[in-house]
This record gives structure tokens, C-alpha cells and sequence, in this order.
């Protein structure tokens, strides 16, 4: 099975109980260009039905200017919990706001020069 992000295919390699590992057409035995997907099931209580866990994480390795080092290992990692009993819309609207966010100009200064006042 694959997996498409922004028109490149990442291939299954890695299965786990709960997580799936995915390299990307960059991937090499020195580069990473990785994808790994996970998730946490909710754990009830008497007094709460508990949170589903989703987790996103991208591995690339890039080559550095001005470093001491040649290459190195950027990562993105997506989190999200969501309570048992939550409107779909509510999920999605959620997502929708945060997926903006992370392609804003704001996010990207902060990753970039890692201001978070604006």
C-alpha cells in the first residue's frame, strides 16, 4: 500500500502494532525521506470515555551550507487527540484550521527564525 503527500508516493516498509513506516522516492540507505503514521486507541474510564492519539511524522535528510556538518535530519511531527465522541465536522474544522496554519507565512517564521511573537 502507499501513501500520497504532495504528489509523492511514499511505499509501506514498516508495520507495527499501531504504526506504519514509509519511505519516500528521496529515501536511501543515508538519506532519509521518511514517513511514519501512528495511532493511540482510547483508554476509558468510569468517568470519561477517553481520547483517540493520531500521530504524523516526516524524517528528511537534507545537505547544510554554513554548518559543521554536511547533512542532517529536519522533522515535522503532527499530533493530534481528539475525544471519543466528537463531531466529525468539529475534526474537520479542526484540521482545516491547523493545515493552514502550517502553510501560513507566521508558522514558517517560526520555524524558520523561531519567532512565536507577533
Amino acid at each position: 500500500m502507499s501513501l500520497t503527500i504532495n504528489a509523492k508516493t511514499f511505499t509501506a516498509d514498516r508495520f507495527g502494532q499501531d504504526a506504519v513506516g514509509y519511505i519516500g522516492p528521496a529515501h536511501t540507505i543515508s538519506v532519509l525521506d521518511d514517513v511514519q503514521l501512528s495511532r493511540v486507541a482510547p483508554k476509558a474510564t468510569v468517568t470519561f470515555s477517553g481520547v483517540g492519539r493520531a500521530s504524523a511524522k516526516l524524517t528528511r535528510t537534507f545537505t547544510l551550507t554554513g554548518a559543521l556538518t554536511p547533512t542532517g535530519n529536519a522533522i515535522c511531527q503532527i499530533n493530534v487527540s481528539t475525544p471519543v465522541g466528537c463531531a466529525s465536522a468539529d475534526v474537520d474544522s479542526l484540521l482545516n484550521d491547523m493545515g493552514s496554519y502550517l502553510s501560513s507565512a507566521s508558522f514558517k517564521t517560526l520555524v524558520k527564525n523561531l519567532q512565536i511573537s507577533y
